[in-house]
């Protein structure tokens, strides 16, 4: 007579499956982005820097630390890591352009900026070549970081002016990635290209080789 089968402890993971926030940071990036270079750019003449500091601290901030969290909880530490510095750096460029000139600020901001700039470069070095698209991105920014900095603390308007060119091309580029990102997620499929190499990551940070299916 066989012996009974004792039965198996079974452990089950359930996944919650959760969408990319790439396009939230990069549209809340292409915002901000867009009204600084405007205002850099004399678009927008300077008395309207209150308005300026409010798109930076209720829309850039908060959006792009919501988008750092989600990038976080999906794994995706080179994403989370560079929308919490950007949205750490709106909330200081915010409320210094909200109080208005301040003596010696300008010093203590372009040391802020600049080291703003070079701390992208670790999420930059973390995700290589991977998503290619999100990389000049974040790059991009480094550069209006690096512009926008040197310019507080020489003065110098040609600096101003470069910042705000490299912040309309820094808009443009996060209007085609979030858009890219959205349709990729929402279709399960490229649509535009984003210059991917490499397995794809799924909405929790698996990865997947391409043809794989994995349900949620």
């Amino acid at each position: 007579m066989a012996a009974p089968t004792l039965p198996r402890h079974v452990t089950t993971t359930v996944l919650r499956p959760l969408g990319t926030p790439v396009p939230l940071g990069f549209l809340a990036l292409a915002g901000a982005a867009f009204v600084t270079a405007g205002l850099q750019l004399g678009w927008a003449p300077p008395t309207e820097r209150h308005a300026a500091a409010v798109v930076m601290i209720a829309f850039a901030f908060p959006l792009q630390l919501l988008a750092s969290v989600l990038g976080f909880r999906a794994r995706d530490t080179a994403f989370g890591t560079a929308m919490a510095v950007l949205a750490g750096s709106w909330l200081v460029q915010g409320g210094l352009l909200s109080v208005g000139p301040v003596p010696g600020a300008r010093h203590v901001l372009g040391m802020f900026l600049l080291v703003t700039a070079a701390s992208l470069l670790v999420p930059i070095a973390a995700a290589g070549t991977g998503k290619l698209a999100a990389t000049a991105v974040i790059g991009c920014a480094a550069l209006r970081l690096c512009a926008s900095g040197i310019h507080e603390l020489t003065g110098a308007p040609g600096w101003e002016n470069t910042a705000g060119v490299i912040g309309l091309i820094l808009t443009v580029a996060a209007l085609y990635a979030a858009a890219a990102f959205a349709l990729e997620d929402a279709r399960h499929r490229p649509v535009l290209p984003v210059g991917r190499r490499g397995p794809r990551y799924d909405a929790v940070g698996e990865g997947i080789e391409p043809g794989e299916r994995r349900e949620l």
